[in-house]
């Protein structure tokens, strides 16, 4: 079962990581499809995961 990302922009960082690699993953979907799906806001959403370390990696369509 998915981690609904409805309170994303307060999630803690690792928890929202996971979630959105999930359904990245499982969901076959590149980051623009899911923020257009989920309605997220793909700035927000990559600057809050890049302040814990993260980025995205297009080749592999996931947060690493």
């Amino acid at each position: 079962m998915a981690i609904p990302l409805t309170h994303y922009k307060t999630m803690d960082p690792f928890i929202l990581l996971s979630a959105v690699n999930m359904l990245l993953r499982d969901d076959e979907l590149t980051l623009d499809e899911l923020c257009a799906r989920e309605e997220l806001d793909k700035e927000l959403l990559c600057s809050k995961l890049q302040d814990a370390g993260f980025k995205y990696d297009e080749t592999t369509r996931q947060f690493k």
